[in-house]
């Protein structure tokens, strides 16, 4: 005997409800149908299955959110309360209070004195000779032009010098006389540079000098013989280890009065070469050593 037939039957749904039961339809015998109620056990397991595993996705997902607006709310809190705290604490921030790094004061060694080296022996080593002390055939002092005559150059410091000059020369340690001479026009002037060797030497030998202490006119090479019979002009002075002295005179023989401006600017101008020239020496030694 088959169960439920005698006409349409209506599913049971265990879920649904007054859903008719197997077991209560029309027209059996009242003995529950086992198939049916097995297949709808089976139905209800599978589908208790499938509640239990989309609660727990659903729970996983919910607690993924409320973990992420968490961290968002306490990342929000920070910002609005104005206290981050990832920074490192006020005292280890540099201020603007710091000092600046100071550093050991130097200074820069003083310059050479171009003097100390034309003043001792020992420190004016650069060559010396009249080439050296008057280079060139010519010179030019302002608009003046003086052609350069004989030179020449003696360790007898006295046999160039006249009047009182050369014992002063030979009482202080002249150890050398270089001569030049000059011409400009119908004046010839000769500058003798006496060399010593110390600075002492010379400033003594200058001080013991007078007016009657003169060089001796150089002439020769086209330059005629000049101050060595009328009167002549005279200059002596020293500077460093130097002492240097000028005669100017005329070339016809004419003797020098105070008058004659020209002879004086003449005897002036070669002067003061000369002593540029010896202040150059020193200058170029000192540039030397401090390089």
């Amino acid at each position: 005997m088959s169960y439920g037939q005698g006409g349409p039957q209506s599913q049971w749904d265990p879920w649904k409800p007054h859903s008719q039961q197997p077991w209560s339809s029309g027209g059996d015998d009242g003995s529950p149908d086992w198939a049916a109620l097995a297949e709808a056990s089976e139905t209800r397991n599978k589908r208790r299955k499938l509640l239990f595993i989309g609660g727990g996705a659903l729970a996983t997902i919910g607690i993924g959110t409320a973990v992420a607006m968490a961290v968002v709310s306490a990342n929000s809190g920070n910002h609005a309360s104005g206290n981050p705290t990832s920074l490192p604490a006020s005292a280890s921030l540099p201020g603007n209070s710091a000092s600046a790094p100071s550093f050991a004061p130097t200074s820069a060694p003083p310059p050479l004195d171009p003097k100390d080296f034309i003043s001792d022996v020992k420190k004016d080593t650069a060559p010396l000779s009249p080439g050296t002390l008057f280079p060139g055939t010519q010179l030019t002092m302002g608009e003046t032009v003086y052609k350069k005559g004989p030179t020449a150059d003696t360790k007898n410091c006295g046999s160039v010098a006249g009047g009182t000059l050369p014992k002063v020369l030979g009482a202080n340690g002249c150890t050398r006389m270089i001569r030049a001479t000059y011409t400009n026009g119908g004046i010839a002037v000769t500058v003798g540079v006496a060399v010593f060797d110390n600075e002492a030497q010379a400033a003594k030998a200058k001080a013991q000098t007078d007016d009657h202490s003169i060089v001796r006119s150089l002439f020769g090479k086209g330059v005629k013989p000049f101050c060595d019979g009328g009167f002549c002009r005279s200059t002596r002075n020293a500077y460093g280890r130097y002492g240097y002295f000028t005669i100017t005179g005329f070339l016809n023989g004419k003797s020098v009065t105070d008058k004659d401006t020209k002879a004086f600017a003449v005897g002036d101008d070669l002067a003061e070469f000369t002593f540029r020239q010896i202040r150059r020496r020193g200058e170029a030694q000192a540039s030397a050593a401090a390089q």
